[in-house]
């Protein structure tokens, strides 16, 4: 009897204790179906159905069904689950039977229309294309994964004009917000996720071999924010110029923040989009889930944090909007500290950056932006 072909990866239970672990908020949205979990990715919550109906897995399209709802259900929150190689290539990789790859590709394309509800806090809205967020790049890897994996073994595929189709959606999003004045701080929002989602596109296509390394695709859809200048008219390499200038610091992965387990309690205490987080800190400030001793172990790391990832702001942002708009909170918390962390929040330079208004801060970013603006006019 074969082996299933989780046995050479990560056993599906661990990777459900992983997602309930870092999401137990989606236990009560938790419904078991019968069938087989490829055929359960139907929008808008194909994802949960199949995290609540998953077990006996044996076959490689319902490990690939698993690891992608799980992905989804994780990737915003503190603690993801680790199958990005999985669902990019490995798992597409397994198999040559093209009903098998067909039914993985069908269940990929259903990725792109699950819900974001209670799952991340990482959105922009477009009033007219609606959401952009980072799950937009977690499909573009899944995508080109699969695209790469149909080229080389030369069958019919799916994905390039729904690849192409997103790439020109996230790019008008982002020139909706440039050139709408007020927008500045949408418009910066943006560019951190669509800088993510191009990157992740290239994670895809780095699995890519046989003919889809010669192929029109790669060339099309390759390194958007790197040397691929002329692709989609260059707006890309302003999305990635403004990234770089102003906001590559910010795209740590908040390894500070992992460790404080009541921030997983609900989506409500989930991270937005760095370094805006003054919003997040009043949040925590004023959150009844938090006692004062759960939020003395997140000011604790948010200080701490502030030491160990170099020239970020995010976190002195969330103690600033925390002290500004819960300062009682925020006193409690500060007093409840080790004496190493009451020090650093003493220190005359961490008190200078979190006297720093919010206006103040985020005018520097809408300067940016005014200043591409006035460029691309």
């Amino acid at each position: 009897m074969a082996e299933p072909v989780w046995s050479k990866y990560i056993h599906p239970g661990t990777i459900l204790e992983q997602v309930q672990n870092t999401a137990p908020f989606l236990a009560s949205r938790l419904h078991p179906l019968p069938g087989p979990l490829i055929a359960m990715g139907a929008p808008p919550d194909g994802f949960l159905n199949v995290l609540a109906s998953a077990k006996d897995i044996g076959t490689v399209e319902d490990y690939f069904a698993l690891c992608c709802s799980a992905h989804q259900a994780t990737v915003a929150t503190f603690v993801p689950t680790d199958v990005d190689s999985k669902i990019r290539g490995i798992l597409w990789n397994e198999t040559r039977d093209p009903q098998v790859l067909g039914r993985m590709a069908k269940f990929a394309l259903q990725m792109q229309h699950w819900t974001l509800d209670g799952i991340s806090q990482r959105v922009t809205v477009d009033p007219e294309l609606g959401l952009v967020s980072g799950h937009n790049g977690e499909w573009f890897s899944v995508a080109s994964g699969g695209l790469g994996r149909f080229l080389q073994l030369g069958l019919d595929e799916p994905f390039t004009e729904l690849i192409d189709a997103e790439l020109k959606r996230e790019a008008q999003a982002f020139l909706n917000a440039l050139r709408t004045p007020g927008r500045e701080i949408d418009t910066m929002l943006l560019v951190v996720s669509i800088t993510h989602n191009v990157g992740d596109l290239d994670q895809g296509i780095s699995f890519w071999e046989g003919a889809g390394q010669h192929s029109e695709q790669k060339q099309r859809f390759n390194r958007l924010a790197h040397e691929n200048k002329l692709a989609y008219g260059g707006i890309f390499q302003h999305i990635a110029g403004l990234y770089k200038d102003c906001l590559s610091a910010e795209g740590h992965r908040h390894y500070p923040l992992r460790p404080i387990k009541p921030l997983r309690q609900s989506p409500t205490l989930l991270l937005p989009l760095g370094p805006f987080f003054d919003e997040w800190g009043a949040i925590i400030g004023g959150s009844p889930l938090l006692t004062d001793s759960d939020r003395a172990e997140v000011l604790d790391a948010l200080l701490k944090g502030c030491k160990k990832v170099d020239n970020q702001f995010g976190y002195f942002r969330a103690m600033a909007g925390w002290q500004n708009e819960q300062a009682n909170s925020f006193q409690r918390a500060a007093d409840r500290l080790p004496a190493g962390s009451k020090k650093l929040l003493k220190e005359p330079l961490m008190r200078q950056k979190l006297a720093v208004p919010r206006r103040s801060f985020e005018s520097t970013y809408v300067k940016r932006v005014e200043a591409l603006r006035a460029k691309l006019r």
